[in-house]
């Protein structure tokens, strides 16, 4: 039987200490950046576990990803990562343990294989990998770590695939943007996505194109935004967010950065989104969503007036020399909004461009059910 996972050993606990205490501080901030800092933690932890079956593997990668999660709830993609390194660690763990115990089998193509798979590829008889993943074997009486020691090199590998996936992302979500953005369109985007920049700076390459960024307020980020896209020779203009309605009618598309893309299709994306999500349905304009596919979480928004409850200092909104105004009110700052599945055209990621409909099915495929709730 599992021990409670509260009452669990974790390996590189240091690091792991380390992580949840940048997290409540702020000091790791970003949906990529915490993304990353998270597989580089699991990494440590996993190169350093003893453990002599799979269950007691993922209690401890459970119990990692719980304190990274509650450290910072409003950060998704802790979890999200956490989730998606399980899911790799099982598939590893059970292909390389059939492979172990599997009779060796000569490759048979029929018709009906060849229908189903396509061409059959040159295959090549190798060996295991390893002396350990040969005689793989969980809870071995006689020697304990050997599971551990057998697979540690599968699941580093497997590890790996989520490192590289995250460190490829903008590239990867970036390289079909010509496709989306043809010459002398108008492109309206808000706030500062580095994702929706490379996916324009992309597009630059090969089209020529207008971007209207509109600034944001009170963070402002959307300056941050046009500065970048105009250093790259895009012709850029800064707009207040007030006129966003106003120009709705001679934008062509909608471009937005998303900070978490829910089950149901909808996602929380920084304040003003919804705001420019709603102008342009009420204009037929399409709105695209340019997002790594490591930002969908198996969770559902139970906060529709203030997306994700996360919000910014209500002083740049209406500051305390105000005086009396300032007493007599309550000032909320939003820091994100929660924009609907029906405002949504498309999702462009790392691994293609799904409907919103689609996005259940793409986590039920990348999350396993039981880790839903870490």
């Amino acid at each position: 039987m599992t021990p409670p996972e509260s009452h669990v050993t974790i390996p590189g606990s240091r690091a792991v200490e380390s992580l949840v205490a940048k997290l409540r501080r702020r000091q790791v901030v970003g949906s990529r950046e915490a993304a990353l800092e998270t597989v580089l933690v699991l990494r440590q932890v996993v190169s350093k576990a003893r453990f002599s079956n799979i269950q007691q593997l993922v209690t401890i990668i459970r119990e990692v990803g719980r304190r990274l999660s509650q450290a910072q709830p409003k950060e998704h993609t802790v979890g999200n990562t956490v989730r998606r390194v399980l899911h790799n660690i099982r598939e590893e763990a059970n292909s390389a343990i059939k492979g172990s115990n599997a009779p060796p089998s000569r490759n048979v193509y029929t018709i009906s294989k060849f229908v189903l798979q396509g061409q059959p590829r040159k295959h090549t008889v190798s060996g295991p990998k390893s002396e350990g993943t040969a005689t793989l074997r969980e809870d071995d009486p006689d020697d304990p770590d050997s599971f551990a020691r057998g697979l540690k090199p599968v699941l580093m590998e497997a590890i790996q695939d989520v490192l590289d996936e995250l460190e490829t992302v903008y590239d990867n979500v970036s390289k079909n943007a010509r496709d989306h953005i043809h010459s002398d369109e108008i492109i309206l985007t808000i706030g500062h996505s580095k994702t929706v920049e490379a996916f324009l700076k992309s597009a630059g390459h090969n089209r020529n194109y207008t971007v209207i960024v509109a600034e944001t307020a009170p963070s402002y980020s959307g300056h941050e935004m046009a500065r970048a896209l105009s250093a790259a020779g895009i012709s850029t203009f800064l707009v207040p967010d007030s006129s966003i309605f106003a120009i709705m009618s001679r934008v062509n598309k909608v471009i937005l950065g998303a900070h978490a893309i829910l089950a149901n299709g909808g996602l929380v994306a920084i304040a003003g989104s919804l705001l420019a999500a709603t102008a342009a349905r009420a204009h037929s304009t399409p709105v695209v969503v340019c997002a790594g596919q490591f930002k969908f979480t198996p969770l559902w928004n139970l906060y529709h007036d203030y997306g994700a409850l996360d919000l910014a200092d209500p002083s740049s909104v209406l500051g305390f020399e105000e005086g009396k105004l300032v007493e007599r009110v309550d000032v909320v700052n939003p820091y994100y909004d929660y924009v609907g599945p029906e405002l949504v055209d498309v999702f462009i990621t790392n691994d293609g461009d799904h409907p919103p409909s689609s996005v259940y099915r793409l986590i039920k495929e990348t999350y396993d059910d039981e880790d839903h709730e870490l």
